[in-house]
């Protein structure tokens, strides 16, 4: 998509659970700035399952697309971009549920969007500037996925594993894999600083060009 000088500047960040996208997109936002940017991950925007008994919740796929609001993501992307505020979903990963309230986000020169399946759909891929998949070795994520999930999510190492081999790695290789070919940049080991340093300039230049 190319860019208009009257709209932001929208950044992806896709790749495997546990790949590090978040590292990549906190250092996206220390560098270029976190006053500059609205950042939208796309966890957030995980269906409400709260009409669900809480063990069949456990056992909804949550890796693959439908497990996803994505209207309502494209929706909020598309207000930040007509320059509107947002209110983002807030959701629990312990019960699987959206909270009540919301999030505000206001418009800001550059929208970052992060999530393991944001290039899977084409609507998604056609809002973004530019497309970064953030790749790493399997055993490197499921170490990572485990510490995040017991830490953050409140999850035991079984729970972590069962749903490692049921969904995760099924759905990484039949969706997360195959959206690498529409990354404008691959950023290897997970986390590279050369990178980076490529990806903050390259934004830099596009903001200074609108």
């Amino acid at each position: 998509m190319p860019v208009n000088t009257n709209r932001p500047l929208v950044i992806g960040v896709a790749g495997g659970s546990g790949s590090g996208k978040t590292t990549v997109s906190n250092a996206i936002l220390d560098r270029v700035g976190r006053e500059r940017i609205a950042f939208l991950p796309h966890d957030s925007y995980y269906r409400d399952l709260s009409h669900l008994p809480l063990e069949e919740r456990a056992r909804v796929n949550f890796d693959h697309p439908d497990a996803f609001d994505n209207a309502l993501f494209l929706e909020h992307i598309d207000m930040l971009i007509r320059g509107e505020t947002i209110g983002a979903p807030i959701y629990d990963f312990a019960s699987y549920v959206r909270l009540p309230g919301v999030v505000p986000v206001s418009p800001r020169p550059v929208i970052l969007l992060e999530g393991i399946l944001l290039f899977v759909d084409a609507e998604l891929r056609r809002r973004m500037d530019i497309k970064l998949f953030v790749d790493a070795e399997s055993d490197l994520r499921i170490l990572r996925r485990l510490q995040r999930d017991i830490r953050e999510r409140g999850r035991t190492v079984e729970s972590v594993i069962e749903q490692y081999l049921r969904t995760v790695r099924p759905m990484h290789l039949e969706f997360v894999e195959p959206s690498k070919r529409y990354a404008d940049i691959i950023i290897p080991r997970g986390i590279n600083t050369i990178a980076i340093d490529m990806v903050v300039a390259r934004i830099e230049h596009m903001l200074d060009a609108q």
